[in-house]
């Protein structure tokens, strides 16, 4: 029998207000398989799922066979959310470098598009987390209402109601609010790490560089020499006795 999912209440956010969108350049882009206009816009929509899921895909991380289903329309831009999620490569940079709880944090900002409403909606998911493993709480998530009525199965996640007309300034993105790796496994790996550099380096062209037998090999010999000169003698010119300092001649046959 599995544990029903606890009950939590969620909290204000901009989200949940409902409210007159202006149209505009800050306002964010939908990606959605109901409005593709060319091949080309199939390629747009898939990076904006790995923007969105991965903040950044090497060519090693893409999942080429998940991106083929999503262009011959084998699969829904849900089920590709879904393979993108479940993938050994979110799975090794979040659920392996992070508790259940951030995990859960991730997961809700990166595919409900907002913050979580309190630690009772982090202490509920992780309890999923823990019975049913990372795919049925994958399951649930995306099996949700609220993502349902947000996304569907068409639609690219996205950060919702991150601009706000009447704001300057609009909320941080996930991916720099929220890291994928926290305090603790920071500090495990080993960083980030303050290095005082008390060296002054310059860099050298390889042309630039002297080769042999020009004088510049010789500047830093040089200037390790330490030459140092006599230091001048002070004699007054009343103690010089010119008799005893000029040699005398002797000539010859003179005894």
């Amino acid at each position: 029998m599995s544990i029903p999912l606890l009950t939590y209440a969620p909290s204000s956010q901009n989200q949940r207000v409902a409210a007159y969108e202006v149209p505009g350049d800050e306002q964010p882009r939908i990606f959605s398989t109901d409005n593709l206009l060319s091949p080309s816009d199939f390629g747009d929509l898939i990076e904006a799922a790995y923007r969105q899921i991965f903040f950044h895909a090497f060519a090693a991380d893409r999942e080429t066979y998940l991106e083929s289903q999503l262009r011959n329309g084998q699969i829904t831009v849900r089920d590709f959310i879904r393979g993108l999620v479940l993938s050994d490569t979110f799975k090794r940079s979040f659920y392996d470098l992070n508790s259940n709880y951030r995990f859960v944090e991730q997961v809700v900002q990166r595919v409900l598009g907002r913050d979580v409403y309190s630690e009772r909606e982090k202490i509920a998911w992780s309890i999923v987390v823990a019975t049913k493993g990372i795919k049925g709480f994958i399951d649930q998530i995306l099996d949700s209402e609220e993502y349902l009525s947000n996304f569907g199965y068409s639609t690219v996640p996205y950060q919702r109601r991150r601009i706000l007309p009447s704001r300057a300034e609009g909320e941080l993105p996930f991916n720099i609010k929220s890291p994928r790796y926290d305090d603790y496994y920071r500090a495990k790996l080993g960083f980030p790490q303050i290095i005082w550099q008390v060296e002054v380096r310059r860099f050298i062209p390889q042309e630039q560089k002297p080769k042999a037998g020009d004088p510049a090999n010789f500047l830093a010999m040089a200037q390790s020499v330490n030459a140092t000169g006599n230091a001048p003698q002070r004699v007054s010119s009343f103690n010089i006795d010119i008799e005893k300092s000029v040699p005398y001649r002797q000539l010859a046959g003179i005894k």
